[in-house]
């Protein structure tokens, strides 16, 4: 496994650069050349245009999972990069199809992997899943296609879709994971933010105390319960601890993984969430906070276009962001953030010479600074590519920046290390321990003999 690099150096080189041809429409090369000084002197009359080619009927389908309210803009503007690329490509026809994201990851483009009949171009998560698909030899190499375009080193990190040094994928945006807070909350509680795990507990009393959820949660998708368990659990045990699961160095069962699940466990036991979490879907947790019933929630910054948009209501410019505060007598590094760019576009292998020339036309018109300065702008998805134009940036937004920027290193999330099969009895076990029917002790044991069949599989 690689190890990330510093979200800093980044964020920094995103801010920097100057633009270039990311931003404009790349039309150079042989076919461009003027005319020579002979030809140019003959009469216009007698000047014959050189015929187009004939236009190709092509068909991509094109998957995505931007199906929910929250996610239309972002939804747009895929939508318009689509009809952009059609109107300039006549013969051109792209055929979306929008599902669950929870779906196409864990059962529909699993099986399809299998099958080897994957969509033209799908939503793909790097690092784990990607591996696989590589490995069964699922995925277009796109390393000709970004050099030739001239975008491939205009990515803030291609890390997660590189596999043996080419790429195999685009991502569409990075984000990072913290806690979102009603600052009006805690104002009104003379409440500070939490920079270490006994003042966090200090304050979710004094909110629980005040008769208001400290942190909202919903639990019935097993991802969303992962992602503060993930930072709990990597402030134990360093992120050097997850790769060590798949080489079989480190065990779940081993004393800083169990003082994690532990951890983890004292929030349940505390009931700083949500009554009922098990029973609500993912989008009743930012309502949570949104709605003043919760006081915190932690959650990606995907999230970031509800609480400033015009849900937010009266609380508009009263949310705020901040990192997960060290835990005393941890393994891990206790200023870093989960901050990746692991969320993209992956091709299939399966396209022919005509597709792959398509698929080049809509890679160029997606991945330009246009649509990248739209992502962050209309749907605070913090841009995948370097941009030399933060203009009008969101205040929130602006905050998540800095505490990014002031993170000593980023990591990507367990799930992207562990292996699928093992990311899934994670969720069942966190869930368990959230219903408060299993012990943190039990889970990692159920966990761990996930992980010895998974490792061994591997080999």
């Amino acid at each position: 496994m690689k190890k990330s690099t510093l979200l800093i150096a980044t964020l920094l080189a995103s801010f920097t650069m100057v633009a270039s041809a990311c931003g404009s429409n790349n039309n150079n090369g042989g076919n461009n050349t003027p005319a020579s000084s002979e030809a140019s002197q003959e009469p216009a009359a007698t000047t014959e245009a050189t015929p187009s080619p004939e236009a190709k009927d092509v068909t991509l389908s094109l998957r995505h999972t931007q199906i929910k309210e929250t996610s239309k803009n972002r939804l747009k503007i895929l939508e318009d990069v689509v009809k952009k690329t059609q109107d300039e490509n006549p013969g051109l026809t792209f055929k979306l199809e929008g599902i669950d994201e929870v779906v196409n990851r864990d059962q529909k483009l699993k099986a399809e992997m299998t099958a080897g009949n994957p969509p033209d171009i799908f939503e793909v998560f790097g690092g784990a899943d990607l591996n696989l698909y590589v490995k069964a030899g699922r995925m277009l190499d796109l390393t000709p296609i970004i050099e030739e375009l001239g975008i491939k080193d205009k990515f803030a990190s291609l890390d997660e879709f590189t596999v043996d040094g080419k790429v195999y994928g685009l991502p569409f945006g990075g984000y990072s994971e913290g806690i979102f807070y009603n600052k009006k909350i805690f104002a009104d509680l003379g409440l500070s933010v939490p920079t270490t795990w006994d003042q966090l507990i200090e304050v979710a009393d004094k909110i629980k105390a005040a008769k208001i959820t400290p942190l909202g949660l919903a639990a019935k998708d097993g991802w969303v319960n992962g992602m503060l368990w993930n930072t709990v659990m990597e402030r134990n045990v360093g992120i050097d601890g997850f790769n060590k699961l798949v080489t079989g160095e480190a065990k779940w069962t081993d004393e800083n993984f169990i003082k994690g699940f532990t951890n983890y466990a004292d929030l349940v036991n505390k009931d700083y969430f949500t009554k009922g979490a098990l029973g609500l879907a993912y989008a009743d947790q930012g309502a949570q906070l949104l709605s003043g019933k919760a006081a915190m929630v932690f959650t990606g910054t995907w999230d970031a276009s509800r609480f400033t948009g015009e849900e937010a209501g009266d609380l508009k410019g009263q949310i705020g962001y901040f990192n997960f505060p060290s835990i005393a007598g941890g393994a891990g590094d206790q200023t870093s953030i989960n901050a990746s760019y692991s969320n993209g576009f992956g091709f299939s292998a399966n396209l022919n010479e005509d597709q792959v020339a398509m698929a080049k036309k809509f890679i160029a018109n997606f991945y330009s600074e246009e649509i990248q300065k739209r992502t962050l702008l209309e749907d605070k998805v913090l841009p995948s590519m370097k941009l030399s134009d933060l203009s009008g940036v969101d205040p929130l937004i602006s905050e998540v920046l800095t505490v990014m920027a002031n993170a000593s290193t980023s990591w990507k999330a367990y799930d992207a290390i562990v292996q699928p099969a093992v990311g899934a009895v994670v969720n069942v076990g966190l869930q368990e321990l959230i219903g408060k029917v299993s012990k943190p002790d039990k889970v990692a044991k159920d966990i761990q003999a996930a992980q010895d069949k998974a490792n061994a599989a591997a080999k």
